[in-house]
């Protein structure tokens, strides 16, 4: 065993990772001494360099490499060792700032301000698989994002959304929200399907963070469709002159407790009463309306050469905000996520600040779903 474990720490070594030798007994201080100073003596060549040596080092790996794949040498910084994670952290932006998505908590942090971060969505209909990739068009080189299952239930669907193709658990540390489907009739002359948004962590009770709806449209197919979304993690005021969007900077860990239907309800009056403060009036999303081409008979938005094929599912979001809010035209103006379709089972997905990857993506999914309502 030790002729073993000694080859192991050789070939550890040879490929410049760490490599921790198990202690005999955990509860011994002079065993947990000596795992401690064996993990020291393997990886100090790595940890033991200047901090200012290091991060000189991956400050020129994070600005040279600025497109993935070559930004997988970013993620390989932080993976040599805690000192090396810590000091990449720190060095790396957050995509609002640098535009660049890095570690998968970016996908839950706003984007870019100016320029949007430009996506596809790849639909697999025998497998109601849908991938998010990051890129303009789909090709070899492509980052794989998220992927979204799409599993129908007795009275609704939902849409599973995971880090890998093939872990939809929800226990999974992969797992990191569900799109669910729900259709509500309000009056005879009304309806609308709502779909909620819940964003989770492995193993505690799901919240809402935003609720997407449909509204009735009397030209069925012929006719745009009519959505809004209301974000109830994003308040209006980070849109607002100043403003700043809600940044996680680490997956919440996720606790054991069980979810009653009584621990529900109270949840849910006390969400129900915190948006009614001033102070976290949520941010509401409406898709900007298309204007009628006479010449080619037919509904238009003018998606700047990213979408080239009709359908209903294509949409531009803009914010919705009250004259009191102080939100410049500009920003009121501006698309903050825009979907359409390019090919067979093909759709573009570009979005900026103060959505997320996670957001649009969830927001995106919304529209693949068939609406009584709309169609």
């Amino acid at each position: 065993m030790s002729k073993k474990i000694s080859e192991r720490e050789k070939n550890e070594r040879r490929r410049g990772q760490a490599y921790v030798a198990p202690s005999s007994s955990p509860c011994s201080p002079l065993s947990s001494s000596a795992g401690s100073l064996i993990a020291l003596r393997v990886q100090g060549r790595w940890a033991n360099l200047p901090p200012e040596l290091l991060v000189d080092i991956i400050q020129r790996v994070e600005a040279r490499e600025t497109c993935w794949p070559r930004r997988r040498d970013v993620v390989a910084c932080a993976s040599v060792c805690r000192s090396w994670r810590k000091i990449t952290k720190e060095i790396v932006k957050t995509p609002e700032q640098r535009g660049i998505l890095t570690f998968p908590i970016s996908l839950k942090q706003p984007g870019p301000r100016d320029t949007p971060i430009e996506c596809f969505i790849k639909r697999e209909k025998a497998t109601s698989t849908y991938r998010l990739y990051m890129g303009l068009t789909p090709g070899i080189f492509n980052k794989l994002l998220l992927v979204a299952k799409k599993v129908r239930r007795a009275t609704c669907s939902d849409f599973l959304i995971s880090l890998v193709g093939n872990d939809f658990s929800r226990s999974s540390i992969n797992y990191i929200g569900k799109l669910r489907q729900a259709f509500t009739c309000q009056s005879s002359c009304r309806q609308r399907r709502i779909i909620h948004l819940r964003q989770v962590s492995p193993r505690k009770p799901m919240s809402m963070t935003a609720k997407i709806s449909y509204e009735l449209n009397v030209l069925r197919t012929r006719g745009p469709r009519r959505m809004k979304c209301s974000m109830y993690s994003i308040p209006v005021s980070a849109i607002e002159q100043g403003g700043s969007a809600p940044t996680p900077v680490a997956f919440t860990k996720g606790e054991d407790e069980d979810c009653s239907p009584l621990l529900d309800s109270e949840r849910k009056r006390a969400f129900e009463e915190t948006l009614k403060s001033d102070q976290n009036v949520p941010l509401v999303l409406r898709n900007k309306a298309p204007r009628w081409h006479e010449q080619l008979q037919c509904w238009c938005l003018n998606f700047k050469g990213r979408v080239t094929v009709a359908s209903v599912k294509n949409f531009q979001m803009v914010a919705t905000v009250e004259p009191s809010q102080n939100v410049s035209v500009p920003e009121q103006e501006k698309v903050i996520l825009q979907f359409g379709k390019i090919g067979k089972d093909i759709f573009t997905m570009d979005y900026r600040y103060p959505l997320s990857a996670l957001q649009a993506f969830a927001i995106s999914l919304s529209s693949f779903d068939t609406k009584p309502v709309c169609e």
